[in-house]
């Protein structure tokens, strides 16, 4: 009767001495003197310590709306936070994770930005250790060196949202993954299911990421030697799956009534630009990924010959290609009906495309080396990769703030700026938007059906509204998005706001026209860019008409 191996002989577990094409790396004679432990840690803490030289940049610099709204919803209640989240449109374990950290560090923009730097900074031992472990000690070094000098890991870093947790998660699960089934070390399984399960907890990609990976499950499958094998494999796979599944049950009502109810209207259907997203907006450009692919395409070619098909490495080559590519595939298609694809949610592919990457460079040897060093040179200024302005709403703030008084009324145009004017402007005030009218809660977006709301809500009788509750010498606050030569604002949703923010702008011009209202500032005073979305304000003030 046939037998299975579920795990590598002991003397294979070892990586550290011998490559995967067998070359073992000449170690100097000084370095073998010095504990392999003390120079890794004191390699990884060097490393930590100048990718967070990069990567605090802007560490206080300025939130756009998703951070505001991602905190809004942090300070609600523990309990109350996954019942918010049904409004928004992400699964709530990374809310609940920056919820307890503003306990013990505050709401502030750097103290919330500091999340995301740490589980960015826990990817470079993550993704080292996890290389090494594959691959090899040359493949983990350079792994570690790719993930301390990554372009998308360095611009994430500093938002307040969960794509550097994402990023994390989809390294451990990488890992896991191929330790677990292609390697089958049947043992990291379970530590597999965790991540995944986190992944779907953390951000809607991790669907597609539990879709993907179960793709990747094909080239393992067919390495199997035998049918005893295969079963073996596929009940193993049932279990990890299934098991993350079920776990997941208690919030699949409320992921299909945003499915249904709040998607994102502010997107578009992808079409075929993802190649270049991911050399710009995840490797850092053209030239920094020409070099990459060049070098890791000679180490890993000789693994694409005929007589490697048999090889167990020709098997991680494959599942590393697929994986990523599965999971995009499987986003793109489903973007197509209900849109949500983004290159800032390209982070649970980011770790299998790195592995692979570092993988190549660590069999190319001297090309790979020189590869990689170019590569950080190419991505040592950060200025280059992360947004200095993302939004001039702080500016807009600092103008206004100090002429608002208790009770004001703020209108926010483009109503998903709503959360992000709260959070800058003075307390005790009300908010009303383009979408919803008078808003009794700011600290979130309310997207359930908002296209439809905003086409519903009529200016001219809303805003008419706002004004008569006004009392003579209350002032009105209005923030509109500019859009004059603006980009990207052709989807369904940026369409109806540019033209509600044009009619309500209309409507309270004509109140100065009538005498209802008069003009008393606008903002911002200087301008520096932005980014991600720019606004305009004025204020009036109510007259005694």
């Amino acid at each position: 009767m046939s037998t299975t191996v579920t795990a590598p002989p002991p003397e294979l577990d070892e990586r550290s001495g011998v490559d995967d094409d067998g070359y073992a790396p000449r170690t100097p004679d000084w370095l073998r003197r010095v504990p392999t432990w003390l120079w890794v840690t004191g390699g990884l803490i060097a490393l930590m310590g100048l990718s967070a030289f990069f990567r605090t940049r802007y560490l206080n610099g300025q939130y756009w709306m998703d951070e505001a709204i991602t905190t809004g919803i942090a300070l609600h209640p523990l309990d109350k936070i996954p019942h918010v989240l049904r409004y928004d449109g992400n699964p709530p374990l990374y809310y609940m994770v920056l919820h307890l950290w503003i306990k013990g560090f505050g709401d502030s923009v750097d103290a919330s930005h500091s999340l995301s730097l740490l589980f960015g900074l826990l990817t470079i031992p993550a993704g080292g250790w996890g290389a090494w472990k594959l691959f090899g000690r040359r493949a983990g070094v350079m792994a570690a060196i790719l993930f301390a000098f990554n372009a998308w890991l360095t611009s994430y870093a500093q938002e307040t949202r969960m794509y550097e947790l994402m990023g994390l998660w989809g390294v451990l699960a990488t890992t896991f993954f191929v330790l677990g089934f292609v390697e089958r070390r049947r043992r990291w399984l379970p530590a597999f299911g965790a991540v995944l399960l986190a992944m779907l907890y953390t951000h809607s990609w991790g669907t597609f990421f539990f879709v993907g990976s179960a793709i990747a499950l094909i080239p393992s499958l067919l390495a199997q030697p035998d049918r005893h094998a295969r079963v073996v494999f596929l009940r193993d796979a049932a279990l990890t799956y299934v098991g993350a599944g079920i776990l997941y049950l208690p919030w699949a009502p409320t992921l299909l009534f945003q499915v249904a109810h709040t998607a994102a209207p502010w997107d578009t259907p992808p079409r075929f630009g993802a190649p270049i997203q991911l050399s710009r907006n995840v490797l850092g450009g053209d030239k920094v990924t020409m070099v990459l692919v060049f070098a890791a395409a000679i180490g890993l070619a000789p693994l694409f010959m005929r007589a490697q098909r048999r090889n167990p490495e020709a098997t991680k080559v494959y599942t590393l290609l697929l994986l990523p590519i599965a999971v995009l595939a499987i986003a793109w298609i489903a973007s197509q009906i209900n849109p949500a694809w983004a290159p800032r949610y390209f982070a649970p592919v980011i770790g299998a495309m790195l592995f692979l990457i570092a993988w190549g460079c660590a069999r190319a040897r001297l090309v790979g080396i020189v590869a990689v060093a170019l590569s950080c040179a190419f991505l040592a200024n950060p200025y280059a990769v992360a947004p200095k302005w993302k939004s001039d709403m702080r500016f807009v703030a600092a103008t206004m703030g100090p002429l608002l008084h208790k009770d004001d009324v703020v209108v926010v145009s483009q109503p998903e700026q709503t959360t992000l004017a709260w959070y800058y402007l003075p307390g005790g005030l009300r908010f009303a938007n383009t979408a919803r009218g008078p808003i009794r809660d700011p600290t979130y977006m309310n997207w359930v059906d908002a296209l439809d709301a905003v086409k519903q809500t009529k200016p001219q009788p809303t805003a008419s509204r706002i004004v008569a509750g006004l009392r003579p010498g209350q002032q009105l606050l209005f923030v509109r998005p500019l859009t004059e030569g603006a980009q990207n604002w052709e989807a369904p949703w940026t369409l109806w706001v540019r033209r509600r923010s044009a009619q309500w702008g209309a409507v309270f011009a004509h109140d100065v026209a009538d005498g209802v209202l008069a003009p008393v500032a606008t903002a911002p005073l200087n301008y520096p860019g932005a980014c991600c979305v720019a606004d305009s304000a004025v204020l009036y003030k109510k007259t005694s008409k």
